[in-house]
């Protein structure tokens, strides 16, 4: 009984709703209760923009909700192309239950009732309403807007959205742990993962807040990788550091958001784990992101439009080498180009993606726009038809090149650079100028000119290089002895000539004072080489001295020239140093190599036997003083072991018997003292054997 009276209960008061208009929820009134649902949004309405005029962001628009006939926010955010400053979200028209609230700085309008929840109804009228305009008459890009019952930012590329979580002073590893406990519709969170410019717009530049992101280079300093979400362990691809960043002042190995007013809006900074305790760099919240994680679930509280605004999207310059018509190409998103001859205004030329244009004579720019029905053409772009001027090359056909002899052809051009080929064929110059230094060439030759101006050929002209030998000549070094005369010849019979003393002959006599001669040899090619006489008259050698050093004589002397050196008149040499191994009296000799003039002086070796035996086999039965030629006046004495005078040496007397008073000496050690005429005394001793 109790049973029923509850049930009868529960069906008088689902009945009585629909009476009395009670917003009873429906899970009183079904066999089982129902776990409330979240709406689905749905949104068409990818449109193209026409440049000043407002544009409603969709075509249709619809919120399903089985369980709620409203909600009391919803969003509608700019989420990607948003350019502050320039575009603006209008509600328009009459809507009584509505308020809106329009946010430049994140490019986002809220939704709310007025003084009440807002019915689903009155959202979808105004959704309906909200019309886009960008104030400038060239806006650029797509707009992607997203429209969502969160007040968190949905990002239409990828389908996650993005809250800011303020917390003042967390921590990045405590900020973390909060993202990742944290969950939105279902969806598991995680501190953000920004990989692209869009994503780093809408969680950055049009974020409600600054703060902690997923990154950090804390397993390897400067090695920058994504801690969290499905990029968990990934290196950075995309970066928006701020001037300066990541600056690692302090053990910073974690990225944040900049605040705003510090260099770039919404970009990064790296900070310690704590940040920090106040100002610029204190983190103010984290940024935390869902959607990508594995076993999230389908959720469809947000929806999305697109407007595209009417661009070239590429085009193609194009030029004419001389007068003629030009094919310029433009392709635009919206499929249909415009042409113009004028920025503004002016008549419509053609509405194609390629345009021939009529024949030109000058360099001529035209204007392509993409044209969007019922919409003005004023986003011109410039496309410029470039008529190039064709060089026309200006050279002597025929040059002549004679054996070994530089030659160059000389050219000019109208415009350009001159290029020079080795075959008619050729497409890689061998230079580039307007003088070609001619090769080495041996036989007749032809080379090609051609002119290249932006790309623009000149015709490719020949031009016959003729070969020619040249006479043979080789330069001459003449030694003559003083004022020597002597009879110079160029060596090329029946050719021209012209000595540099004027004479014409093919021989000339020298006048034994000039020391250098040249004769220009031409032939009848008119190809000519120079031959040089260089006369070295040769210098009369002085002997200043013989120098003796102990078994060594240099011969040296007063002046320097080509001399040669002998000791005994006939064997000569080109070194003045003489080695000697016995003493003697010699005669010096200098001469020229031309042997004009000599000159000679008397020198003496002076050597004292080291030992002698006279024992009467005529080898070495006398000790004897040599090279005393040059010292007249010279002495010797020679003593015994005791100091006893044995003999006295002279001029008269120049050797020794190894006697004393006719009696025989032994065999010994004997002592010798020497006074030269220049009073200089020489000692020694020798050996007599027996």
């Amino acid at each position: 009984m109790k049973i029923f009276k509850i049930v009868g209960f529960l069906f008088f008061i689902c009945f009585t709703k629909n009476i009395f208009g009670f917003p009873i929820p429906k899970h009183f009134c079904c066999g089982k209760p129902l776990a409330n649902q979240a709406p689905i949004l749905t949104a068409t309405g990818n449109q193209f923009y026409c440049p000043t005029l407002p544009l409603n962001i969709v075509t249709d628009f619809n919120i399903f909700d089985p369980d709620d006939i409203g909600i009391d926010f919803l969003y509608i955010q700019i989420s990607s192309g948003y350019v502050f400053g320039q575009d603006t979200l209008t509600l328009t028209g009459n809507h009584p239950t509505i308020l809106s609230s329009w946010d430049a700085t994140n490019g986002k309008m809220t939704l709310t009732g007025n003084g009440s929840q807002a019915t689903y109804t009155a959202l979808i009228a105004a959704v309906k309403a909200i019309t886009f305009l960008n104030n400038t008459t060239s806006p650029s890009g797509n707009r992607k807007f997203s429209i969502t019952i969160d007040q968190a930012n949905y990002l239409p590329s990828n389908g996650h959205y993005y809250k800011f979580i303020p917390t003042v002073g967390i921590t990045w590893k405590d900020a973390k742990i909060a993202a990742q406990n944290s969950t939105y519709y279902g969806l598991q969170g995680y501190l953000a993962t920004i990989t692209s410019s869009d994503e780093a717009q809408l969680a950055g530049t049009q974020s409600a807040g600054a703060g902690w992101i997923g990154g950090s280079d804390e397993v390897t300093e400067g090695l920058w990788q994504w801690m969290t979400g499905p990029e968990t362990g990934q290196n950075f691809g995309y970066t928006n550091w701020n001037t300066g960043e990541p600056n690692q002042a302090g053990d910073e190995d974690y990225a944040h958001i900049t605040a705003a007013g510090v260099g770039i809006l919404g970009s990064w900074n790296d900070l310690s784990n704590t940040g920090s305790s106040s100002g610029n760099y204190q983190p103010k919240g984290f940024i935390a992101e869902y959607g990508g994680m594995p076993g999230d679930p389908l959720i469809q509280i947000s929806a999305f439009a697109t407007i595209m605004m009417p661009e070239i999207t590429s085009f193609i310059v194009a030029k004419n080498c001389g007068s003629g018509s030009v094919t310029l190409q433009a392709t635009a998103n919206t499929g249909q180009v415009n042409w113009y001859a004028a920025a503004t205004g002016g008549n419509l030329l053609s509405s194609s993606t390629t345009f021939q244009t009529p024949i030109l004579n000058t360099t001529t720019t035209f204007f392509a726009v993409a044209h969007q029905v019922g919409c003005a053409d004023i986003n011109r772009i410039v496309v410029t038809a470039t008529i190039t001027e064709i060089p026309i090359v200006t050279v002597n056909s025929i040059y002549s090149k004679c054996e070994n002899i530089a030659a160059s052809i000389v050219a000019s051009t109208t415009i350009g650079v001159i290029s020079w080929f080795d075959s008619a064929t050729a497409t890689t110059p061998i230079f580039a100028g307007n003088v070609f230094d001619i090769p080495n060439v041996t036989q007749n030759t032809i080379f090609y000119i051609q002119a290249i101006n932006n790309g623009c050929l000149s015709a490719k002209a020949a031009i016959q290089v003729n070969f020619f030998s040249s006479p043979k000549a080789q330069d001459e070094v003449l030694k003559l002895c003083p004022k020597e005369k002597v009879f110079l010849n160029a060596e090329n019979p029946n050719m021209s000539y012209l000595w540099n003393t004027g004479a014409i002959t093919e021989s000339i006599e020298s006048d034994g004072l000039l020391t250098t001669y040249s004769v220009l040899i031409t032939n009848a090619n008119n190809c000519s080489v120079s031959k040089n006489f260089s006369l070295q008259y040769q210098i009369v050698p002085k002997i200043e001295g013989v120098f003796i050093d102990g078994n060594t004589a240099t011969i040296k002397t007063q002046n320097t020239g080509d001399f040669e050196y002998s000791i005994d008149g006939t064997t000569y040499q080109d070194s003045n140093i003489f080695y000697f191994s016995e003493g003697g009296d010699f005669t010096a000799f200098v001469r020229d190599k031309t042997q004009c003039r000599f000159d000679k002086m008397k020198f003496s070796i002076i050597k004292f036997q080291e030992f002698f035996s006279p024992n009467n086999d005529s080898y070495n039965d006398l000790w004897q003083v040599r090279g005393m030629a040059q010292n007249p006046k010279f002495e010797v004495s020679v003593f015994d072991r005791f100091g006893r005078l044995i003999i006295f040496l002279n001029a008269k007397k120049t050797d020794w018997d190894g006697t004393l008073n006719g009696k025989t000496l032994p065999a010994d050690d004997y002592w010798y003292v020497c006074t030269l005429d220049n009073n200089q005394v020489l000692k020694g001793h020798f050996s007599l054997k027996r």
